[in-house]
């Protein structure tokens, strides 16, 4: 099978789909691997790397010429798509629950569409699940970043001249960003505490010495869906929550906020006035932000200044440690392949496999997919 990953044209997009490590494996199990020519530069990959693993460099056009499947971390412009071979797989973040429209387009195209972010949370897809590993780095990334724009120190220092106090770190959402966070904030010093509406998370939190912060009523003990994520909780429970969080945040150095629901825009957490109410200097960092905000004042890609207060949506955490996401991605890539490969490596998509049914967009030419097919 030939694999050819490219450049990523996305602006600002710094991961690549493949490294030297995964293009080694790929080489051992007799896949051609072709690299366009750069693609590794911002995840500081160099082409000879790729060479010294067994792949090919070159062209975008040679690349992609008689490749079976195509390595991307984010999903193509129309004009990149129409570069790419008919009969070609192509799998990718393809951000697929606003994509209805590009699932035609691949469709159209004759390419066999893998969204990465439909595989399955089950046992076995553990090792594919790219959502998992970039929000690790991700949670990572949001306490760095935030502990930047804080200006202060985040751990307590004693000092001959007095004593610096340690920061007040506040991480809403516990899931695997949120978690993450909450270590990375917790090691670094800070004095972490954590809300989730998911019942389960509140030992979580408290296994990582973070105080846990909700309203712990019926509603929130049946507040988990079975595939663990969170449920929309009702109007009564939100202004509860509202009022606990209200007076928790004022009192905050550094918050996090991490809560998305699937095909859902993201739910507001923390309004104009709980901004307000911090004190100058406090950082406000909002990982929703691509899908609307957890913070009706955050802005994609922009620090925005409210009163003293900072408030930051980066749309791309993990593309700001490139390396190390690079390497998790690649790897997911490489656990979801044998999926698709079959007799003496070549194509082959194991069509039945549930990991395979709810990963592929469309398929000879249509869109298969019931969440984005039409009627």
């Amino acid at each position: 099978m030939k694999i050819a990953v490219l450049k990523e044209r996305r602006f600002n997009e710094t991961r690549v789909a493949a490294t030297p490590e995964t293009v080694k494996k790929l080489a051992a199990l007799k896949h051609m691997v072709a690299i366009e020519a750069g693609a590794g530069t911002t995840a500081g990959i160099r082409d000879e790397d790729y060479v010294a693993a067994g792949a090919t460099i070159g062209s975008a056009a040679d690349v992609l010429g008689g490749s079976d499947i195509i390595f991307k971390v984010r999903a193509p412009d129309a004009a990149e798509l129409a570069t790419y071979p008919k009969g070609a797989a192509m799998a990718g973040l393809l951000e697929p629950y606003s994509a209805k429209a590009e699932a035609a387009g691949y469709a159209a195209a004759g390419i066999t569409a893998i969204a990465m972010e439909f595989v399955p949370r089950i046992t076995r897809a553990q090792s594919m699940d790219v959502l998992s590993s970039q929000a690790n780095l991700a949670g990572y990334r949001a306490v760095i970043e935030g502990s930047q724009l804080y200006g202060r120190a985040l751990p307590m220092m004693m000092t001959a001249a007095g004593t610096v106090a340690a920061a007040k770190v506040f991480v809403m959402g516990a899931g695997v960003a949120g978690l993450q966070a909450i270590a990375t904030a917790r090691r670094l010093g800070g004095v972490v505490s954590a809300t989730d509406v998911r019942p389960a998370s509140k030992e979580q939190v408290a296994s990582l010495g973070a105080k846990f912060i909700a309203v712990e009523n019926e509603e929130f003990k049946a507040a988990e869906t079975a595939a663990g994520y969170a449920k929309p909780m009702s109007p009564e429970y939100q202004k509860l929550q509202a009022e606990l969080v209200a007076g928790h945040i004022a009192k905050q150095d550094i918050v996090v906020t991490t809560a998305l629901i699937p095909g859902r825009p993201a739910p507001v957490l923390v309004t104009e006035a709980m901004v307000r109410s911090m004190r100058p200097g406090s950082v406000i960092v909002d990982l929703a932000v691509s899908q609307g905000g957890n913070c009706p004042l955050s802005k994609p890609d922009v620090v925005v200044d409210v009163d003293g207060v900072k408030v930051a949506g980066f749309t791309n955490l993990p593309g700001r440690i490139a390396a190390d996401a690079s390497a998790l991605y690649a790897k997911n890539l490489l656990a979801l392949l044998p999926l698709f490969t079959g007799e003496n490596a070549a194509f082959g998509p194991k069509w039945d496999d549930e990991i395979v049914k709810a990963a592929v967009l469309t398929r000879d030419g249509q869109v298969v997919h019931p969440a984005l097919k039409d009627g």
